[in-house]
Formats: structure tokens, C-alpha cells, sequence
């Protein structure tokens, strides 16, 4: 079964819209895996608009399935990674301005740059996923640099997806074909819901874990987080 990793950087943001500590992103964080998430992630930015970097600290005693941790790796994200010792850290190549991620990494142009960065949270021991197109040879260069899993970039796929949902996923198995090949992990995310996110799943047999924080909380508004959590488990079934 693939994965349900819940990406809570949208309660941050509810929460600092107001200052305090309302919604409680430690208390969600403990309902989202009583719920039945499978892991949990965070995304914090050098501007700290949703998830603090305070919040990832805390964070590590308190998740009990998986910890993955987004973000562009620069001296302070790595500085993070190592004192909070996640699962997974899964690097993003966003600009420090960016509202969200919007493009994969390159791998062969930034080869000597993320083989390096790559090496140096494996001493960690943490998990090194790498963000990338649904290319073949971004998927290639992920291997080159030791990266244990890529996180294929789904926002062209879900824009796609009522259009031609075949023609959308074409590249993503081709992608995950060629990742599965070289013995790398496959995980994915951004803009899947509950409308998309089966047909991906069937679509990629080895997909190991999917990162859903926008659309997911968006609705739980309506249905309620814990139903929420249980629907997307239900697609990924």
C-alpha cells in the first residue's frame, strides 16, 4: 500500500494568521496519525509564513510515523535535518520567495551541488528523496547523486488530468518505470486529490508514498479531518 504522508504547513498558516497557538499544530500533528496518516510532513520556509522553524524542532519527540522535511538545502535546512533527525528529508530546489513548489530539480545541471548535499544527510542516516519532472533523465541523474527515492511532481499531471488523465500520467510511469529500475524509491506530490490521486496510484504499482497537504485540508474543512484522512487512504488502497 502507498503511503500517506499529511503535509501540515496549511495549519501553520491558519495559525499564524492570528498569531497564538490556535489551531495547535502539535495536536494536529498527534490527530493526523491517530487518524491514520502515515507520516507526517513539513515544508518550512526562510520566511517562516506557515511551518516555523521552532515547529520542526518540536516536532521530532512528538511524530511516531514517518518525519520528512522539505526544503531547499541550504546551510540552514541541513543544520535543521541534523538536529531533528527525520525519515526523510526530501529536497525542493524553490527559490526562498516562492509561494510553493513549481518545478523539479535538475539533476545533471546541479549534479556536483546535490551529490554532495546528498552525501552529507546520509551520514545523518536520514532518507534522501530528490523533487523532480517526471523525466527519465532527471530520474537517472537522482541515481547519480545517491539519492534514495525521487518525489515526482504532480502539478502537471493533476492540470492535465481532466483534459487526458492517460496522456497526464504517460511520463509519470515512464518516470517511475526507469526509477524502478535503478532501484530507487518513487514517492510523489503536489495538487493530488481526491479525484486524482486513484488513478496515479494504479497507474505507478511501486509508488511508495504520496505528500497531500493543500487539497487535503482544504477538505477537511467539509468532510472533517479524520474522514478525510480515511478517504485518501481509501484511493490509495
Amino acid at each position: 500500500m502507498t503511503r500517506l504522508s499529511v503535509n501540515i504547513n496549511k495549519i501553520a498558516t491558519l495559525r499564524n494568521a492570528r498569531g497564538g497557538n490556535n489551531p495547535d499544530v502539535i495536536k494536529v500533528v498527534m490527530d493526523c496519525e491517530r487518524f491514520g496518516a502515515q507520516g507526517i510532513t513539513v515544508h518550512p520556509r526562510p520566511d517562516e509564513r506557515h511551518i516555523r522553524y521552532a515547529d520542526a524542532m518540536d516536532l521530532k519527540n512528538v511524530v511516531t510515523t514517518e518525519f520528512n522535511i522539505e526544503g531547499y538545502p541550504d546551510a540552514r535546512y541541513l543544520n535543521l535535518v541534523h538536529e531533528t533527525n527525520p525519515a526523510q528529508a526530501t529536497l525542493v530546489p524553490d527559490k526562498p520567495d516562492a509561494i510553493t513548489s513549481n518545478a523539479g530539480w535538475d539533476t545533471v545541471k546541479n549534479e556536483t551541488m546535490l551529490k554532495e548535499i546528498v552525501a552529507e544527510l546520509k551520514s545523518f542516516g536520514v532518507r534522501v528523496s530528490v523533487f523532480v519532472d517526471p523525466s527519465p533523465r532527471m530520474v537517472e541523474g537522482a541515481k547519480k547523486i545517491g539519492a534514495d527515492r525521487i518525489e515526482l511532481y504532480t502539478e502537471p499531471y493533476a492540470s492535465q488530468y481532466y483534459q487526458n488523465r492517460e496522456a497526464a500520467v504517460k511520463p509519470y510511469i515512464e518516470a517511475a518505470k526507469v526509477a524502478h529500475e535503478l532501484g530507487l524509491g518513487i514517492n510523489a506530490g503536489h495538487d493530488l486529490d481526491l479525484k486524482n490521486l486513484r488513478f496515479l496510484k494504479e497507474s505507478i504499482p511501486n509508488l511508495d508514498e504520496v505528500s497531500i497537504g493543500h487539497a487535503l485540508i482544504c477538505d477537511a474543512l467539509y468532510l472533517g479531518l479524520e474522514n478525510t484522512i480515511q478517504l485518501y487512504l481509501r484511493q490509495l488502497k
